[in-house]
């Protein structure tokens, strides 16, 4: 399931950038999330590293040169440490104990926040919902309804 999840989440990805003009994030981020959606904690942990890493990676574009693929790089980097730094030592986020601090993927939280900075924070996230729910109902519909964990 979890191949077909990432397969159609390139697929409809790659119609929204080609119909629309806009990424989900990046070309695999939809279908990630799309796995993802039963549990909202999750996604909100991943969207706030997404942020921190857009705000440090705004922050660096100051004081040096950050663009194409050196800024793609820097932002899958400190998107990676973030999320290993919270999901071992769940020190970017407090919430109550009864809640599994975890990062979807490793890279995922970099590539959102490097297409937020390319396209804007709105575009990538409206692109994002939208596309891992058509992702999600896909998959309910290819797999008759069963739950996806």
């Amino acid at each position: 399931m979890f191949e077909v999840a990432i397969g159609l989440g390139v697929l409809i990805s790659l119609f929204f950038l080609e119909t629309f003009g806009a990424a989900a994030g990046g070309i695999v981020v939809a279908g990630y999330v799309a796995i993802y959606l039963h549990q909202p904690v999750t996604i909100l942990v991943t969207l706030a590293i997404s942020f921190v890493v857009y705000a440090i990676v705004k922050l660096l574009g100051k004081f040096m040169f950050i663009y194409g693929r050196r800024r793609m790089v820097i932002s899958v980097l400190l998107g990676f440490i973030l999320g290993w730094v919270t999901r071992n030592y769940g020190l970017l986020v407090n919430l109550p104990t009864e809640y599994a601090v975890n990062v979807i993927g490793f890279i995922i939280p970099g590539l959102i926040a490097n297409s937020m900075e390319k396209q804007g924070i709105t575009k990538t996230l409206t692109i994002l919902v939208i596309a891992a729910v058509i992702v999600r109902l896909l998959l309910v519909i290819i797999f008759g309804g069963e739950l996806i964990n």
